[in-house]
């Protein structure tokens, strides 16, 4: 606060996912005037309908995995993708159904990894002789535990990875395929932002100096269509957004063929 009030500031605009708005919280508590901004491309900040820099990572995602459908078909290869997300499914829900995977590996719904061979060995008697698999980088067998690179140290969240090429040596092995893994990781941060996510960020932006000005504090801006709304900024860290497993996305996914492995 006193650093604060010598450089003669009086309000914090905190821009960010969970951990920064968690933080941005702790600072309003204190008596600092903040309003949170959502972004983060796992979009699971509580709240608010999407955050920005999700839509560009699903478009870049979902380009990936088209421009793989070649290379998976020409090969008759299984083709396992991994993407980022944490403990939620969004990323790899929303690019898996736009690019027309075959299955799709989320948090929410842990698999069975029998049954994503079996979707497999379903599409080779098809005389589809390829298959394509994207995995959330948090996704877990069902009675089994999460794949990690690093556990959880002091002031560092545990980092999650793995996966893609954990399902991708089971499959070879259940199947007889041959297997191979893409993670795209942190091209999925950066790059050019689609104009969903820039007209959303603009909107956010100018609805965090509103909240300002019109003397409000310990609030986040959040997108309830067609309008952005003030919420608590305490609410909207509470909990995680994670993908409603009988949404309509996922059952657009089962009607269309898509696994689960479940």
């Amino acid at each position: 606060m006193a650093c604060f009030r010598r450089e003669g500031l009086d309000a914090l605009v905190a821009i960010g996912g969970d951990g920064s708005l968690e933080i941005a919280n702790a600072l309003s508590q204190k008596g600092l005037r903040v309003v949170g901004v959502p972004k983060t491309i796992d979009n699971d900040l509580d709240q608010t309908v999407v955050t920005f820099g999700f839509d560009t990572a699903v478009d870049f995602a979902t380009e990936c995995i088209d421009r793989l459908h070649s290379t998976a078909e020409s090969h008759r290869r299984i083709l396992v993708i991994e993407v980022m997300g944490r403990y939620a499914g969004w990323i790899a829900l929303n690019s898996g159904v736009a690019a027309s995977a075959d299955v799709i590996l989320i948090p929410e719904i842990p698999y069975d990894i029998r049954k994503v061979a079996a979707k497999i060995a379903e599409r080779e008697r098809s005389r589809r002789h390829f298959s394509i698999v994207v995995v959330a980088e948090g996704a877990l067998p069902a009675g089994g535990g999460r794949t990690v690179l690093a556990a959880k140290a002091a002031g560092k969240a545990e980092r999650l990875g793995g996966v893609g090429q954990k399902v991708s040596e089971e499959l070879e092995a259940l199947t007889g395929k041959e297997s191979r893994v893409v993670v795209l990781g942190h091209l999925l941060r950066g790059g050019r932002p689609t104009s969903h996510d820039r007209l959303i960020s603009l909107r956010f932006g100018a609805a965090a100096v509103r909240a300002l000005g019109e003397g409000h504090s310990g609030i986040m801006v959040a997108l309830d269509p067609p309008a952005v709304k003030y919420v608590s900024l305490a609410a909207s860290i509470s909990r995680m957004k994670t993908v409603p497993v009988d949404c309509d996305t996922v059952l657009t996914a089962r009607e269309l063929g898509i696994s689960f492995g479940d």
